[in-house]
């Protein structure tokens, strides 16, 4: 009997994002109940009978809707009838902080992986985005007018983080779980029109794919993992003009001043958020801001930054400080 497609496709995104891990390591997969994720688990746990490693499930509870203590429980006998070693189940208090609910239910989950991780030694966290996760990034962030960072949409790897199925459709991990006779949940939040990226899945997504044809959304991943490696060579250039211009009392306007203007405000911004400003309300318009007191500097002595943050121009330097 052959291999289903779509199980393939799922095992094969597994088996490449993990090839460079050793025999004994242990991968902590992300489950949250969803065919993404436990179609992922299911890959996992059969890509590590080959490649020897210690699978672990865990799964995280927002408590952001009714029953979601009962449906965690379930996940936990799930992750556990699918062969992982062992599981891990955690229920989070999530606070906005001055963050979306997304944004803030995500720092949350993202601090329970991390003490998961460390405390099982784990090399590597799995994490079930797909493809049309990917799409609906690019498309968020061409709405936002977040520029190429957030167009490049979702990294496949960072720290011990990896993203298997950024090359798989959503209807495969769908497909796959229905193969397997994986029984999965449907997130009522993925079709609430409230949230803005449910409707790019619900509406936007579809009418694009009537009026342009099929493949709109692995065109718009393809266009992410191509901006990312310009991305990722921009942020490189970026550290290495931010630790020539660093002096103790602040940064050296003499390094700055030349260099080319995607360098230099990537790294007004890199220090920004090293002062203290926080990421999700330092906007484009603080770092033409900033830049301005390099480039265009008419007398201007400081501007204040989120967080309580001063950066202020003295002489040929720029400094941060705390602000009252």
């Amino acid at each position: 009997m052959s291999l289903h497609p779509a199980v393939a496709a799922v095992r094969l995104g597994v088996r490449r994002s993990l090839a460079d891990l050793p025999p004994g390591a242990t991968v902590v997969v992300a489950c949250s109940g969803g065919a993404d994720s436990l179609a992922l688990l299911a890959a996992t746990v059969f890509e590590a009978g080959k490649g020897g490693w210690r699978v672990v499930g865990a799964t995280v509870d927002h408590g952001l809707q009714e029953g979601s203590d009962e449906r965690a429980a379930r996940v936990v006998a799930q992750m556990a009838e699918l062969g992982a070693a062992e599981t891990f189940s955690a229920r989070v208090h999530v606070e906005g902080g001055g963050l979306g609910p997304e944004a803030a239910a995500r720092e949350a989950r993202y601090a329970v992986l991390d003490e998961i991780a460390q405390r099982v030694g784990a090399e590597a966290v799995l994490l079930g985005h797909t493809r049309d996760d990917q799409a609906e990034t690019v498309l968020l962030g061409l709405t936002r007018g977040s520029g190429g960072r957030s167009i490049a949409g979702m990294r496949r790897a960072f720290d011990r983080y990896r993203r298997p199925l950024l090359d798989v459709a959503r209807a495969d991990t769908v497909t796959a779980c229905e193969v397997e006779g994986i029984d999965f949940w449907s997130d009522p939040h993925n079709d609430d029109p409230r949230f803005t990226r449910s409707r790019i899945r619900t509406r936007v997504l579809p009418i694009l794919e009537d009026e342009l044809g099929p493949g709109v959304a692995e065109t718009l991943a393809r266009t992410a993992d191509q901006l990312r490696v310009d991305m990722e060579h921009l942020d490189g250039l970026a550290d290495d003009l931010l630790r020539a211009a660093a002096r103790p009392e602040g940064l050296d306007l003499d390094v700055l001043e030349p260099a080319p203007t995607a360098v230099r405000r990537r790294v007004l911004r890199l220090a920004a958020l090293a002062a203290g400003s926080p990421a999700a309300e330092l906007f484009h318009d603080h770092v033409l801001a900033m830049d301005a007191l390099v480039t265009g500097w008419r007398g201007q002595k400081w501007i204040d930054l989120p967080g309580h943050v001063r950066l202020l121009r003295a002489e040929r330097l720029l400094a941060f400080r705390r602000s009252e």
